[in-house]
């Protein structure tokens, strides 16, 4: 390696300085995104001022510079096929699946518990709270007045609540 003068130093880096348009033209060609552009631009001076004393004298200032713009870009590039800095917005939330634990759980608790109610009061549970029918069909379905299927509704749905306890507002029984 050649040492160099002093001046010869502040003369290549002032060489340098007169490339910066040309640098972040280039680098606008690797990084659509301006202030990515920017970031090669710098990082390519950084690595370009720390190693000056290693550039050859009578070769292309320019297309030395390039090659270490392009090197730098290929080994981000390379890195961050490795690595996830960081994720777009919203993706994370469909990334993440929520447990299923507590909800196997609690419809483990309802279904003992519906199949602890008298079989007629489980009846008006499943036709009108599970399958959405009308009192007046459920009624016609099962044979009686909608006065009755009112009545074991509501009494089928105290029992469950007393049974649940404090399963909170979510349970099927309304």
């Amino acid at each position: 390696m050649k040492t160099r003068t002093r001046s010869a130093e502040l003369a290549a880096q002032s060489d340098v300085v007169e490339l910066i348009p040309a640098l972040r033209a280039f680098a606008r060609t690797f990084c659509p995104k301006p202030e990515e552009a920017d970031d090669l631009v710098q990082e390519t001076l950084t690595k370009a001022l720390a190693n000056l004393d290693k550039f050859e004298p009578g070769t292309r200032l320019k297309s030395w510079l390039f090659t270490i713009m392009r090197n730098t870009f290929c080994t981000r590039f390379k890195k961050s096929s490795r690595e996830t800095v960081g994720l777009p917005e919203g993706l994370s939330a469909k990334l993440t699946t929520e447990p299923t634990q507590e909800w196997t759980v609690q419809a483990d608790e309802v279904r003992r518990a519906l199949d602890r109610l008298p079989a007629h009061h489980r009846e008006m549970l499943v036709l009108i709270v599970m399958l959405g029918e009308r009192y007046e069909d459920a009624a016609e379905i099962c044979g009686c007045a909608v006065g009755t299927v009112k009545s074991r509704l509501s009494r089928a749905r105290q029992q469950l609540r007393r049974e649940l306890g404090d399963m909170g507002n979510d349970s099927p029984v309304g």
